[in-house]
C-alpha cells in the first residue's frame, strides 16, 4: 500500500513539473525578432531577443555559436534618454570642414544621396532630434529697393521672409541703409513681419526719386 502511495506521489510531482516547465517555456517574441533560448541556474527557460535599435549578430564557427548584441538598427518605439543631470557626450566625433549641404532630405542616410553637412536640432515641443539645413540658420535676406518718385509719406519696403522682431534683441539682426548710410531702428524705420517702413520726414529724412534702400537680415 505504501509503495503505491509513493508511486502516486512521484507521478503527481512529475506531472506538476511538466506543467510548470510548459508554463515557463511560454515566450513573447515581439515583431518577429529571433530569440535565444537559455536556461538559468534554477532550470527556468528564458528567451533573449534584440529590439528597438539593437542589432543581433549570430556567428557560428565550428561547433561554437556566438550571439552579439550591439547598437545600431531600426527604432521600433519612441525612445527617450534621461541624463538626470549627468553628462551625455560622444567622443571621437570627426571635425567637419566641408561645405554645407544643399540637397539634404529626410531620407538621407549613411551612404545615401545627400552631400555636405546639416545641423542637428531639438524640437522643444516633442524633444525629437531633427536635422536642419545650414542655410536656414546662417543665411540671410537682402532686399534692394529704389524709390520711384519723391515721397511725401512713409515708404514701405516689402521684405519676403522677414519675421516679427523684438526691439533690443532680435532686431539687432536687421540692418537698413539709405544710399549706403545706416538707418536707426525705431527712429528712422520700423519693422514688422515682411515689411520695413522708412519714416518720412521732410526736414530730417526726405525720400527722393532714385534713393536706394538696402535691407539686410541675418537669421
Amino acid at each position: 500500500m505504501k509503495t503505491k502511495l509513493f508511486k502516486c506521489a512521484l507521478f503527481t510531482v512529475f506531472m506538476l513539473g511538466i506543467n510548470a516547465l510548459n508554463a515557463q517555456s511560454t515566450k513573447d517574441v515581439v515583431k518577429g525578432a529571433k530569440a535565444i533560448k537559455v536556461v538559468d541556474n534554477k532550470g527556468t527557460i528564458k528567451y533573449f531577443q534584440s529590439n528597438n535599435g539593437i542589432s543581433q549578430i549570430v556567428n557560428t564557427t565550428g561547433d561554437v555559436t556566438t550571439t552579439t548584441w550591439q547598437l545600431g538598427g531600426q527604432l521600433t518605439d519612441n525612445t527617450y534618454i534621461d541624463v538626470n543631470g549627468k553628462v551625455f557626450a560622444l567622443d571621437g566625433i570627426a571635425l567637419e570642414t566641408g561645405a554645407a549641404s544643399t540637397n539634404a532630405t529626410t531620407t538621407s542616410i549613411h551612404g545615401g544621396t545627400g552631400t555636405g553637412w546639416t545641423l542637428l536640432v531639438r524640437d522643444e515641443a516633442t524633444g525629437a532630434t531633427k536635422k536642419m539645413a545650414a542655410d536656414n540658420l546662417v543665411s540671410g535676406i537682402r532686399v534692394e529697393f529704389t524709390q520711384p518718385t519723391n515721397a511725401a509719406a512713409n515708404v514701405d519696403v516689402a521684405v519676403v521672409g522677414l519675421p516679427a522682431l523684438t526691439a533690443g534683441t532680435t532686431d539687432a539682426k536687421l540692418f537698413v541703409f539709405r544710399n549706403g548710410i545706416k538707418l536707426r531702428s525705431g527712429t528712422d524705420f520700423t519693422a514688422t513681419a515682411g515689411t520695413v517702413s522708412i519714416k518720412y520726414s521732410a526736414a530730417d529724412l526726405p525720400m527722393y526719386a532714385g534713393d536706394v534702400i538696402e535691407v539686410q537680415y541675418i537669421r
